[in-house]
């Protein structure tokens, strides 16, 4: 009898094995989730990553699905507001898969252009509904005040949520947004007119209010400028009583000599005249030049 290869049997054996391993063994990875079907009926979820054990076909089949968030992005569609505005809106979303088994029969299979498709008439309906419950102001204005885009989402959100569960898509909407927001070209005269009209009111108040502080400052100023006047001419005033005062001590040493007075005046006035470097053309006579002379000239017809 033949003797058989040992490395063949080897390899036949983890064949054997990974063979059985794919019949009988399952992985869930961690972005999935999974569904195990017995004949083509749901009847287990696996929602934790690792390996698990089945049948081989036909008794079960595994259904793989990925658990983190689908992004979903609606149509630029025409809605109108409470005060019969009309609006161009674009809707974003991101969902998931929340209850495997019951996503799977709900949408063929689990499919998720399916769940797209049934998502897609939810947020349609829902900001048709929240955007027609709210003024034209609310998207756009020109006072800040106004704005509720915050609240007109969440609004939009929880109304989604709301529908999504009642039902039974098993999904839940992680977010919602507005990504854009439009008009049409017979409304956006009639918006800018408006616009125009709120900035102009704005200007008007802006213009008045500046009119209000420029009055007093000028105010302001023209007081503070009285009374710096005030007490500069206050302090000129004490200056001046004070250099009175102490001139006429020198006034009574004048009084005793008024010679020295008189020669001390023409002392200054010759000071005055050569101070700087300047030529004058002069009579001797005239004061206080005879100071220069070592004898007086006599005047003229003497």
């Amino acid at each position: 009898m033949k003797k058989r290869n040992p490395l063949a049997m080897v390899i036949g054996g983890v064949l054997l094995v990974v063979f059985g391993l794919l019949l009988f063994m399952y992985q869930v990875r961690v972005t999935e989730v999974a569904v195990v079907t017995t004949f083509g009926k749901p009847t287990r979820e696996v929602i934790d990553p690792g390996a698990y054990f089945k049948w081989p076909w036909p008794f079960q089949k595994v259904h793989t699905f990925d658990k983190r968030i689908h992004n979903f992005e609606g149509q630029f569609e025409t809605v109108l507001t409470s005060d019969h505005y009309n609006l161009l809106i674009m809707v974003y979303a991101g969902w998931r898969i929340e209850d495997p088994m019951v996503f799977f029969p709900r949408f063929r299979d689990g499919s998720t252009t399916e769940a797209e498709k049934s998502l897609e008439g939810l947020v349609r309906n829902a900001y048709s509904g929240v955007v027609g419950s709210h003024p034209f102001s609310h998207f756009i204005s020109t006072d800040p005040n106004e704005l509720k885009f915050v609240d007109i989402e969440a609004e939009i959100l929880e109304r989604v949520r709301k529908d999504a569960a009642s039902s039974g898509y098993g999904i839940e909407v992680a977010f919602l947004g507005i990504k854009r927001l439009g008009l049409p070209e017979s409304v956006t005269e009639a918006v800018f007119k408006r616009m125009e009209s709120e900035r102009q009111v704005l200007i008007d108040e802006i213009k008045y209010d500046g009119e209000q502080q420029a009055s007093a400052i000028r105010t302001a100023a023209n007081l503070e400028s009285a009374r710096l006047v005030t007490e500069a001419e206050a302090e000129a005033t004490s200056l001046i009583s004070l250099g009175q005062a102490e001139a006429a001590k020198y006034f009574k040493v004048f009084e005793r000599n008024p010679e020295l007075a008189n020669f001390l005046l023409k002392l200054a006035g010759l000071e005055a005249f050569l101070k700087d470097k300047t030529t004058l053309v002069l009579d001797p006579n005239t004061s206080p030049l005879e100071l220069l002379l070592t004898q007086p000239v006599p005047a003229k017809g003497n």
